[in-house]
């Protein structure tokens, strides 16, 4: 017997989405609504999902970690609740990706802006990373039986605030308002240098998001779980385990993402 189900990729932006589905794997975007996004996902779960993964762009809160550094969370913390991840599959996303932090990721309901909020929830969770996403995806993981882990990459390092036209730009549906980031710049222009540089950041976060998800990409396809878990996975995931501002990639980064899927 085959399975159908696919991997669940819990995003909060379109163009986070569109780099993690593929064969397998769908996603769903929750636009910065930790509420809407759960409805998205428990959606989805009542359709029938094998496992959950966190995948997208975060916010720094060690300092030191760069933009595009790559975070794998042991487990996920929103102040009330540390959710752990699947030991097995962070061990597998761990291999395949030997680059990247393993750490805890904060999870949180409203975006973590300036480089003070930022230190002060480092101080109070010890995690790399901070997310709007992960902790919506680790709870209704845990309460339907599934495997979760978490995947982020940095966009804004934690000494960085992130400029208001940079939030503004962010649809219900997780797509990019270009409008709505034009209409806060005209209003405050002072913001310009720090959304360039916000700009240039999230840039190299999404080429590290996909780096990192063309790197997992021969990982990926529906095999029979009964087949030895060791000869084959999807996300990282052995078969059969149990238990803001979004540029687009350029041209030249989505043919080399395309090339590398195929």
């Amino acid at each position: 017997m085959r399975s159908e189900r696919p991997i669940l990729a819990v995003t909060g932006l379109a163009a986070e989405a569109r780099i993690a589905s593929g064969r397998g794997v769908i996603a769903v975007a929750g636009g910065g609504d930790p509420a809407r996004l759960a409805l998205l996902v428990q959606a989805a779960m009542a359709r029938g999902v094998r496992a959950v993964i966190s995948f997208g762009i975060a916010g720094g809160l060690r300092p030191g970690l760069g933009a595009g550094t790559v975070v794998i969370a042991r487990a996920v913390d929103d102040g009330e609740t540390r959710v752990e991840a699947a030991p097995a599959w962070v061990e597998r996303l761990a291999r395949a990706l030997p680059h990247a932090h393993l750490a805890d990721i904060a999870g949180v309901d409203a975006a973590v802006c300036g480089a003070a909020d930022k230190a002060e929830l480092y101080r109070r969770t010890g995690a790399d990373a901070v997310d709007m996403e992960s902790h919506v995806a680790a709870r209704l993981a845990a309460s339907n039986g599934l495997p979760f882990a978490a995947l982020r990459v940095v966009a804004d390092p934690a000494e960085r605030a992130i400029p208001p036209a940079a939030l503004a730009g962010m649809r219900h549906d997780g797509s990019t308002d270009i409008g709505a980031v034009l209409r806060s710049l005209g209003g405050r222009p002072g913001q310009l240098p720090g959304l360039i540089r916000t700009a240039l950041d999230a840039r190299a976060a999404f080429r590290g998001l996909a780096s990192s998800r063309r790197d997992l990409c021969s990982l990926f396809g529906l095999s029979d779980l009964r087949q030895d878990a060791a000869s084959d996975s999807m996300f990282g995931l052995p078969l059969g385990i149990g238990g803001g501002f979004a540029p687009s990639l350029g041209a030249n980064d989505e043919a080399e993402f395309r090339a590398g899927r195929s």
